[in-house]
């Protein structure tokens, strides 16, 4: 599977899909991107049925969304990807599952689903991508699919939790009418009283024990406790007024109360009784039956609870969700305080829970706190996330991070992704002892569950905004971000008229150590070295890392005094000496930077102020420079320049001209030079010292180099007709190094001069391309000799080449270059150089050819040093051709 995109766009595409979660177009939003993401034909979300059916959520199709389906997961690929992580065919799908229609309806080759999990763990939907052609995977499209599977199960998650809540509600208003039925014939205690303030026991039946912990013969006649003292203090006079109301009315009654158990806790009583009235219409006695409702009452308790948080944050996503789940739980659960925190990173199991939790939202005494972060070691949360959840009824005073609440319990739940580990906690707070936690423990159980999902979900979403704009090595903004954060801060400055500089830093020697020593330490020491700028601008501005030694920082509302400052500070943060793995690297760092409003009018060539000045920096020696409008003239130039160029080489508008070579001694002619020569209709002549550098730098050498071997064999030729044996001795042509870098030179040559003997030619290459790649120069001058061609090694003397190398080469000559013979009268230590370079070549054997000789005194004096040709003004200078043949090739 081939993902043409960058990761960075990708995952941004990705996070925007995902963002319609809650939507009824996230699914449909979901298959089309990931379509065109990792380029597949066929995309579709589905919701696996307890009938063992599946039902499309969405089917996305050959570039269309299709209309939903249902069908039956047998003899389908669907069928095998439950219950696995993913299942992958990479081709062929069809011939393996026959029977599936659908697989033929979209000519589908290739398939691959993945399940879509609930929070626990359990299997409710497939997402699956198909192709009609096979299928590769590689690890940023599993990322892909494995992100998507996680929010499309969040999502089907979420709504099937919101179809079971909505159940729910019904089948509680139905289990309220049938608990009326059933609480009269549950078994619970059966009494007879008097109709007073102890509600005396006459009569207790078996079930009074199961009730109150108390043996019937314990209440009766208050014996060791009356009934009443059991009720619950806040209880006590509602019931006796409901009872004494019924009796008054004729009527049974029934309640509803907390009594005290013997054990210590509270439970829930209902109870239904009437007053047994005598002939004369007194009360004698109450009789009736009392049953411990407890659970239902709980049930109940926590039912509406659930429900009432839920109404309140159903609609609500990311930080919203947080903020209103924990201000209504705490309400409800009648806490004092009360947060959501996220955990950095989930212990391992059996190890002490360490590092930072961070809250997500926290409420205390019904006020929203701002961020808090706190160490896990010795904090209730550290408890939770070892023990899943956590309670302390009555503890020792507890000072709540972040703010003077003292509190003396607290219940807890840990919060796990869908993989079990643990990423955050929830917890509520109490000032006083709790009496009971069951009602809170279970609201915070059945809770958990959508906090976690949503929890889990806006980690997703920060991962995937990290993998978008967060340079993954050095953490820093990259380069779509700062691009962002560039165009950001110019808006404020327009609009606040404050200056913004931008400064372009490239880390020197960086890649000489990265193909040295390996990407390992490479990145290690770019993560140093980005810790280093960081600390020396961090009080400046904003830096970001945007390719692999390059670095960028942004500064508002600054001025020239403290760029050179914090210039300093950034070349002494990088030259500082870097100890990495038992090595010390001393690096240096190039420096550009412009200004606005005094270089640039806009954002963008803010940016490309600053890297124009970065390029000029690289050329100066102390590597700093700021931008000059001169320098967008001349880069100006250079681009007008390549392009002009490269038309006249096209369109055959160079000329060549020829200088004359002369032996020393007869004075007769012994061959010539070509030289390549530019006149454009705008400029005029454009110096060789200029447009041939740019050709090495732009890549046109080669074009141009081809032209002139080309033009060279033509003009040999024409000359050949023209004259009686043409041009005597060689013609020499300059071969650039990226030509030489070519090991087919030899027959490339042997291809543009076809016509021309290779005896006709000597190839002329400077002292300093031989040495680029001395071992390959061996093998190609051998080459070159063994095929025809004479070799010459031109500017010697100015390289540095091993005397080792220079024997091996085939040359035939040695060219001395013109700075030597320029001042060889005058200058004692050049004459000696040109009589070394004359001595050493008789000693190997090859001829010497001074250049730029303009005098009759350097000829004489060469030609006493035993020097056999020479060309210079002196001479003649560079004819065109139809001149050079007039002086020099007729008689």
């Amino acid at each position: 599977m081939h993902i043409r995109n960058k990761a960075a766009d990708i995952f941004r595409q990705l996070a925007e899909g995902v963002g319609h979660s809650g939507t009824p177009r996230f699914y449909a939003t979901l298959v089309e991107r990931l379509a065109a993401i990792l380029g597949v034909d066929h995309v579709l979300v589905a919701d696996v049925t307890e009938q063992y059916q599946v039902e499309t959520l969405a089917v996305w199709s050959n570039g269309r969304l299709l209309n939903n389906i249902t069908y039956s997961l047998t003899g389908t690929p669907c069928e095998t990807v439950v219950g696995r992580d993913f299942c992958l065919y990479k081709c062929d799908v069809q011939s393996r599952f026959p029977d599936d229609k659908l697989l033929y309806e979209l000519g589908a080759d290739s398939y691959l689903g993945l399940p879509l999990y609930t929070a626990d763990g359990a299997v409710i939907g497939l997402l699956a991508v198909l192709k009609n052609s096979p299928m590769q995977l590689d690890a940023l499209a599993n990322e892909i699919l494995q992100i998507a599977a996680a929010q499309a199960g969040a999502e089907l998650g979420r709504q099937k939790a919101e179809q079971a809540l909505r159940k729910s509600e019904a089948l509680a208003r139905e289990s309220e009418r049938r608990l009326e039925t059933l609480l009269n014939h549950l078994p619970g205690m059966a009494y007879l009283c008097l109709n007073d303030r102890d509600w005396t026991m006459q009569l207790v039946s078996q079930g009074a024990e199961a009730l109150t912990g108390y043996r019937p013969d314990e209440l009766q006649n208050n014996r060791l406790t009356s009934f009443a003292a059991l009720i619950h203090l806040d209880d006590q006079d509602k019931l006796f007024r409901e009872v004494q109301l019924a009796i008054a009315g004729k009527r049974p009654y029934r309640m509803v109360y907390r009594l005290h158990h013997r054990d210590g806790s509270y439970r829930w009583m209902w109870e239904q009784g009437q007053a047994v009235i005598n002939e004369t219409g007194e009360v004698v006695c109450l009789e009736g039956f009392i049953s411990d409702v407890t659970d239902q009452q709980e049930s109940q308790r926590v039912q509406n609870a659930v429900m009432q948080v839920a109404s309140t944050v159903t609609t609500r996503v990311g930080d919203g969700y947080f903020q209103q789940l924990i201000v209504t739980l705490v309400e409800v659960l009648e806490a004092d305080a009360g947060f959501i925190a996220l955990l950095d990173t989930p212990p391992q199991r059996d190890e002490k829970a360490v590092g930072q939790a961070v809250t997500v939202s926290m409420v205390v005494e019904g006020a929203q706190l701002e961020q808090q972060s706190f160490a896990l070691r010795g904090s209730p949360s550290e408890q939770i996330v070892l023990e899943r959840e956590a309670v302390v009824n009555d503890g020792p005073p507890l000072l709540l991070s972040g703010t003077t609440l003292s509190t003396r319990a607290w219940i807890g739940r840990r919060l796990d992704n869908a993989n079990g580990e643990a990423i955050g906690v929830m917890i509520v707070f109490y000032r006083q002892p709790l009496t009971t936690n069951a009602f809170a423990t279970s609201v915070l159980q059945i809770l958990s569950t959508g906090a976690a999902a949503e929890l889990e979900r806006r980690r997703d979403h920060r991962h995937m905004h990290q993998l978008a704009y967060r340079d993954s090595t050095t953490g820093l903004p990259n380069r779509i971000r700062f691009m962002e954060l560039l165009a950001q801060m110019w808006n404020e400055a327009l609009q606040n008229e404050r200056g913004l500089a931008l400064l372009r830093l490239d880390i020197r020697r960086f890649k000489e150590v990265n193909d040295l020593y390996g990407h390992q330490v490479g990145d290690q020491l770019l993560v140093t070295v980005a810790d280093r700028l960081q600390q020396a601008s961090h009080a400046y501005g904003s830096l970001a890392h945007l390719s692999g030694d390059e670095f960028a920082l942004l500064i508002a509302n600054t001025n020239d005094s403290d760029i050179g400052v914090l210039v300093d500070q950034l070349r002494s943060a990088v030259t500082q000496p870097l100890h990495l793995e038992r090595r010390v690297f001393h690096l240096d760092v190039s420096i550009g930077f412009a200004c606005y409003p005094q270089d640039v009018a806009g954002a963008e060539e803010l940016f490309n102020a600053a890297s124009i000045a970065l390029h000029h920096a690289k050329q100066r020696e102390n590597n700093t420079c700021p931008y000059t409008q001169t320098m967008r003239y001349e880069l100006q130039r250079r681009q007008w320049m390549t392009e002009r160029l490269n038309a006249a080489i096209s369109e055959h508008r160079l000329e060549l001209y020829f200088q004359p070579q002369v032996d020393l001694t007869s004075g007769l002619l012994t061959g010539a030079e070509a030289l390549c020569r530019w006149f454009d209709a705008e400029w005029g002549w454009v110096s060789p010292s200029e447009f041939i550098p740019l050709a090495e730098e732009r890549g046109l050498i080669r074009a141009l180099g081809d032209w002139v071997l080309e033009e060279s064999a033509r003009q040999l030729m024409v000359w050949h007709n023209q004259t009686e044996g043409g041009l005597p001795g060689r013609l020499s042509i300059n071969i650039s190094a990226q030509q030489f870098a070519d090991p087919e030179l030899t027959h490339h040559i042997a291809q543009l001069t076809a016509g021309v003997s290779s005896s006709a030619i000597a190839l002329e290459l400077t002292e300093s391309d031989f040495m680029r790649d001395p071992d390959q120069a061996v093998e190609i001058t051998h080459a070159m000799r063994q095929a025809g061609y004479a070799l010459s090694i031109d500017d010697f003397g100015t390289g540095y080449s091993s005397l080792s190398y220079l024997r091996r080469f085939a040359a035939d000559a040695l060219k001395i270059d013109i700075s030597f013979v320029r001042e060889m009268l005058e200058n004692k230590n050049d004459r000696t150089i040109v009589q070394a370079i004359i001595a050493m070549a008789k000693a190997l054997e090859m001829k010497t050819v001074a250049e730029g000789v303009e005098t009759r005194d350097q000829a004489n004096l060469l030609a006493a040093m035993g020097c056999n040709e020479a060309q210079g003004y002196w001479f003649g200078r560079p004819l065109p051709a139809d001149e050079f043949v007039t002086q020099w090739l007729t008689t």
